[in-house]
């Protein structure tokens, strides 16, 4: 493993290689004496809540302590993991401008309720490494010209010809432009004015972004999520997507962290077409555990409002995984928008753009991306989920079932789940919230109040208590089949338009039946002699409208 560590160091930083791996001794050495050894490993039950620390509002209490509060009452047993987006203190983004990486944001309280958190559940921390704010220590000290922050971040001049390579994910200026102590300074700038990248050039950065993801290990995180790395590196002549460089970094994070934390889990987050995103198991044992299944989530909607499953089925066929010890995170909604880039190469621009309609249709707005000609493309779609999926005019229980389908492929297709707290608790589209602010993406970020919330899901004939009910149950079912084992086996088949999936994990075995037609369908002889686990009765071969069994 080390001298893994140390090619990768070479190729990063040539000739100052030995400096550099002294300086990772003395972390490692710091940390191995402050991390608890931990015998977490992904299983069946693991199943993750996506939430912001603040989601859930309660007098006199922290957004944590509410956090724990809710999390304990109304999913204990259903859900056993948590993915706190982050806690930290910051200027915008809602949270993903870090301006200190160590300290608890003090709104949503402190360190001790994080701790508190991870008694009752596996905590999934943000690693927020490719910007930093621009009212962090960090770039303050770049901007005076401290030395210990020089070279901390990547200056270039915005008339270079080789900038227009470079791949961006939004239509905000790659470069803005700072006083530098006194000086005209154009630094580099991927999502905002606000989030600074960080020059990974500089070994320092390296060094201190190790301390950071050892630091969050230490304070309890059992998942580490890595926010959008494919731009750390920066190459003018290259698109600066996906470098190589990028690669060695996560490769050489993995490694150390291996060595002094090895049962933590590493996650991707690239929000790109597939097989660019896939790239970041490396070869299955040396990059990400899990990464995040950017396809599934417009790639369901599309399939349940073409009611047609061969694109999905085929797609599905071709999710294969590098090792045993890799697997896919599944969601359907985050706190993100709905992203369509992933879907580039499986269904056409056009469709791509019907979906987007979809949204709009639906109460939702679209967000576009630049492209190298000129031209704007759909980059995400701003809109709740189950508002994309079902037409808020229709009644309730024809939007649960048709929002449930898709919930049910989620939850049951090979991998770990991770569900946005809005879907678990059936909300809608918050359109004040996205045009007050003036952010599209607030449309799904809504805080939701805990006394309104305990009122909704005391109302059995309640939007949200219907899903609500609906969701837990099903997730609650899933913890107790072995056969959903992240790194179980699956099989993808389509009869009569039944999206029907297979896990496997030793003698057990699961047939998960979806119908995404209108209509009534046969699924044939896969219903013999099997019971449905989440009705517990016999199943017979038709499958009405929109229906899902899981048989056994």
């Amino acid at each position: 493993m080390m001298k893994e560590i140390k090619e990768n160091i070479k190729f990063l930083y040539p000739n100052r290689e030995e400096v550099i791996l002294s300086e990772i001794d003395k972390i490692v050495s710091h940390y191995r004496s402050v991390i608890s050894k931990s015998d977490f490993e992904l299983k069946e039950d693991d199943i993750v809540l996506i939430a912001y620390a603040d989601s859930f509002k309660d007098k006199n209490e922290t957004g944590l302590q509410t956090l724990n509060k809710v999390c304990s009452k109304y999913l204990k047993g259903s859900i056993n993991s948590i993915h706190i987006l982050p806690f930290y203190p910051f200027t915008s983004d809602d949270g993903f401008s870090v301006i200190d990486y160590k300290k608890v944001n003090p709104e949503f309280g402190d360190w001790n309720d994080v701790k508190d958190l991870a008694k009752s559940f596996y905590l999934m921390f943000d690693a927020v490494i490719n910007h930093i704010s621009k009212s962090s220590d960090w770039f303050h000290g770049y901007l005076k010209e401290d030395p210990n922050f020089e070279n901390f971040f990547v200056e270039e001049d915005p008339n270079d010809p080789e900038l227009h390579k470079v791949v961006r994910p939004r239509t905000m200026p790659l470069l803005h432009k700072y006083n530098k102590n006194g000086k005209d300074s154009f630094v580099w700038t991927t999502f905002s004015e606000d989030q600074i990248d960080l020059n990974y050039k500089n070994p320092e950065v390296f060094l201190r972004v190790l301390d950071v993801l050892l630091f969050y290990i230490s304070q309890g995180a059992k998942l580490i999520r890595l926010d959008a790395i494919a731009f750390m590196w920066k190459t003018l002549g290259t698109d600066c997507i996906h470098l190589e460089e990028t690669h060695r970094i996560i490769q050489t994070y993995r490694k150390i962290i291996d060595l002094v934390a090895p049962q933590t889990v590493i996650i991707s987050e690239t929000n790109v077409p597939h097989q660019e995103n896939i790239s970041y198991f490396g070869n299955g044992f040396n990059e990400a555990h899990m990464v995040y299944n950017f396809s599934l989530p417009p790639l369901l909607a599309y399939s349940l409002h073409n009611e047609n499953i061969d694109v999905l089925t085929n797609w599905a066929k071709s999710l294969l995984l590098p090792s045993e010890k890799t697997c896919f995170f599944n969601f359907t909604a985050s706190h993100d928008g709905i992203g369509v880039r992933p879907l580039q190469g499986i269904i056409e621009k056009n469709e791509i753009n019907g979906l987007a309609q979809k949204a709009e249709e639906h109460g939702g707005f679209v967000s576009y991306k630049s492209n190298p000609d000129g031209t704007k493309s759909p980059y995400e779609l701003n809109c709740n989920y189950m508002d994309l999926l079902t037409n808020p005019n229709e009644s309730d229980d024809i939007r649960v079932q048709r929002f449930m389908l898709t919930q049910s492929v989620m939850i049951c297709m090979p991998g770990v789940p991770g569900v946005y707290y809005h879907s678990v608790f059936g909300s809608e589209n918050d359109v004040n919230g996205a045009v007050e602010s003036g952010i599209s993406r607030r449309i799904n970020r809504e805080k939701l109040n805990y006394s309104d919330l305990k009122e909704r899901l005391a109302d059995s004939e309640s939007l949200s208590a219907k899903i609500f009910d609906s969701y837990t149950n099903m997730l609650t079912i899933r913890s107790a089949e072995k056969a959903f084992n992240p790194m179980g086996k699956a099989k993808f088949s389509n009869v009569d338009g039944v999206f029907i999936i297979e896990r496997t994990l030793g003698d057990d075995t699961l047939y998960c039946l979806h119908n995404f037609s209108g209509e009534e369908k046969n699924a044939g002889e896969v219903t013999d002699g099997r019971t449905d686990v989440i009705s517990g009765k016999k199943s017979n071969t038709i499958l009405k409208p929109f229906e899902f069994r899981w048989l056994k």
